[in-house]
C-alpha cells in the first residue's frame, strides 16, 4: 500500500539535521506495517496529479496556522475535498487534523486557553494514551461528518474519525522523547511559557503509547473500503 506524505511544513536545520523532517518522523512511526511511501512538499506547492496517485494520504504538522494565508493552503483544502469526496482514506497530524476539519466545514483558530507542550494523557474512547503535543491552535467546531474519538481537558476536540474516509489526531505520535528535547532546547526562548517547557522538559523520561495509536493509523489505511474497490 503507497502512502503519500503531504508535508504542510518544514522542521528547522537544527532540528532536521539532528532527527530528520517531518516525512522521516512517519516513515520510523510506521515502519514494519508493510507500507512504502511518497512525499510531496504540498507547503512549497508540490501537488499529486490526482487524489488516486496513492492509495492514503497522510498530512503532516506544519508551522502554519490552518487559517493564515499561504498559497499552499486553498489548493490543499481543495485536494482534501476531492480526496474525501473518492473515499481516498486520509490520516491528519496537528496541522493536518485542523487543515482536513477546516477543509470540511470545521472551524480553527488560536486557542485562548494557550499551547500544549509535551507529554499529555488522552482518553481515546475510555481508554488513556500518553503522547506529546506541540501546539496552541486546536478545531474548536466539527465538520458535520466529523466524530470525536480523543479528548483531553485542555482539547477537547484532540481525536476525530470520519466514518472510514478521515481519521485525525491533534497530538504528535511521530514526537518521540528525543524529539521533544530537541523542540525544547529550538524553542527554550519564544512564545511558549517558560512553565511549560520546564513541564515538557520534567517528562522526558515518562513513557509514551506512541505505537498504540501508530498501529491504529496503520490499521484505518488498511481497513477495506467499498468505494475504493470499485475507483
Amino acid at each position: 500500500m503507497l502512502i503519500g506524505i503531504l508535508q504542510t511544513g518544514h522542521v528547522t536545520e537544527f532540528i532536521r539535521e539532528r532527527a530528520g523532517d517531518f516525512p522521516s518522523l512517519f516513515v520510523r512511526l510506521l515502519a514494519d506495517q508493510g507500507f512504502e511511501f511518497r512525499t510531496y512538499s504540498v507547503v512549497d506547492l508540490e501537488f499529486p496529479a490526482s487524489v488516486q496517485e496513492c492509495d492514503g494520504w497522510l498530512l503532516t504538522g506544519s508551522r502554519h496556522g490552518a487559517y493564515e494565508d499561504h498559497p499552499f493552503i486553498p489548493p490543499l483544502e481543495d485536494f482534501i475535498r476531492k480526496a474525501y469526496a473518492a473515499a481516498v482514506p486520509m490520516v491528519g497530524i496537528c496541522f493536518g487534523h485542523q487543515i482536513i476539519a477546516q477543509a470540511l466545514g470545521g472551524r480553527v483558530e488560536k486557542f485562548t486557553g494557550g499551547w500544549s507542550v509535551g507529554r499529555q494523557t488522552y482518553d481515546f474512547e475510555g481508554k488513556k494514551l500518553k503522547l506529546n503535543a506541540w501546539h496552541q491552535d486546536q478545531v474548536v467546531e466539527l465538520p458535520p461528518d466529523a466524530k470525536v474519538i480523543g479528548c483531553s481537558e485542555f482539547c477537547q476536540n484532540a481525536a476525530l474519525v470520519y466514518g472510514d474516509r478521515a481519521l485525525t489526531v491533534q497530538p504528535h505520535p511521530e514526537f518521540d522523547h528525543s524529539f521533544i528535547a530537541l523542540m525544547l532546547e529550538q524553542y527554550k526562548t519564544g512564545s511558549v511559557p517558560p512553565e511549560l517547557l520546564a513541564r515538557a522538559e520534567a517528562g522526558l523520561e515518562d513513557t509514551l503509547d506512541r505505537e498504540v495509536l501508530a498501529e491504529r493509523i496503520g490499521a484505518f489505511f488498511r481497513a477495506p473500503r467499498a468505494a475504493l474497490q470499485e475507483a
